[in-house]
């Protein structure tokens, strides 16, 4: 797959991440009724965002890294009762999503795997 291919999954992927943490512990299933702090989990994703865009094989490196503790929470939490599980597993897979597609792109522009011209 091609570098920018791989760029536009991984900043779909984050964008839908940040939009389903703000939207779930803001308004559709927050822990306490009004909203929960935990809305600021989304705040870690936000430095990624322009990295992402611009398709920055440092950001892939470090934010495929970080995705993997948006991972575990999706997997706690996938057992809660009504739309939290929901949305739990939501999160599961837009954190597989970014992982394998931040990981293989930071992988396909290595510079060891560049062809030199």
């Amino acid at each position: 797959m091609s570098p920018q291919v791989l760029s536009r999954i991984s900043s779909v992927a984050l964008l839908a991440l940040i939009v389903l943490c703000v939207v779930w512990e803001g308004w559709l299933a927050p822990l306490r009724p009004g909203g929960s702090w935990l809305i600021l989990k989304a705040v870690p994703l936000l430095p990624a965002v322009f990295g992402v865009l611009r398709g920055r094989r440092y950001t892939s490196q470090w934010l495929s890294m970080l995705s993997l503790l948006y991972f575990t929470e999706g997997v706690l939490r996938a057992s809660d009762p009504g739309l939290m599980g929901v949305f739990a597993l939501i999160e599961v897979a837009l954190s597989v999503i970014l992982f394998f597609s931040t990981m293989f792109h930071a992988r396909v522009t290595a510079p060891s795997r560049q062809r030199s011209e």
